[in-house]
């Protein structure tokens, strides 16, 4: 085992991802000989990078898997995770989803894809700021924290990056195959949270229509 694997074991660092910043309180010396401990300890399979900068030890040092959602927020932090990704996380549709998908502030989208992690994948929104975290929650896997939206917000969130119109309550219910149940699980106060959180017209247009379909509290 490398010098820089037992540093990281030794100070707790063993089921997290960290950052060059951390690494360089954790080791003495130049930053030539950091870089020379990181790359020995990657071409060994002890390290892993994930961008230049970003890095966990291997799976077999771990005492558990990395979720890849923490792996998202680690990649973007602030994002929190939405889209059909969050809607399969809570149940609401009944297809498996390979895709990590987060929202992101700023304006590109990007995509990554690793190894046993999937595709993760970053969408910025038309989204007031104020209400960026609106009717998203934490979450704890195996103590790994996670951001992860409300069904009723990832579903709206999917509304407003594939710009829809709204179409009649059918879609929701045989295009993504939601239960009329998961949808009537909605509630008068999160269409309103709901309304502050969107710039579109056409977001808060499907958002009154959706309220009229629903026998919402």
């Amino acid at each position: 085992m490398h010098t820089l694997t037992n540093k990281i074991i030794e100070q707790g660092f063993t089921n997290r991802i960290f950052r060059a910043s951390q690494l360089k309180r954790l080791l003495s010396g130049s930053a030539q000989s950091r870089y020379n401990l990181v790359n020995r300890a990657i071409k060994a399979k002890e390290l892993l990078r994930f961008q230049r900068g970003l890095y966990m030890l291997n799976e077999r040092f771990r005492d558990y898997s990395c979720h890849p959602f923490v792996l998202a927020q680690a990649l973007a932090p602030g994002s929190y995770i939405s889209f059909e990704t969050a809607l399969a996380y809570h149940g609401w549709i009944p297809e498996a989803v390979f895709t990590t998908a987060s929202v992101v502030s700023g304006r590109k989208s990007r995509q990554f894809e690793y190894q046993k992690m999937g595709i993760l994948s970053f969408h910025p929104l038309a989204i007031h700021r104020k209400y960026f975290l609106e009717l998203v929650n934490r979450y704890q896997i195996n103590g790994q924290s996670m951001l992860v939206a409300k069904p009723c917000r990832a579903l709206m969130d999917l509304v407003c990056l594939r710009k829809l119109s709204w179409e009649g309550v059918g879609w929701l219910l045989e295009g993504l195959r939601i239960d009329r149940e998961s949808l009537a699980a909605m509630t008068n106060n999160d269409i309103k949270i709901l309304e502050l959180v969107y710039k579109q017209k056409r977001v808060k247009s499907y958002l009154s229509y959706l309220s009229r379909e629903l026998p919402l509290d």
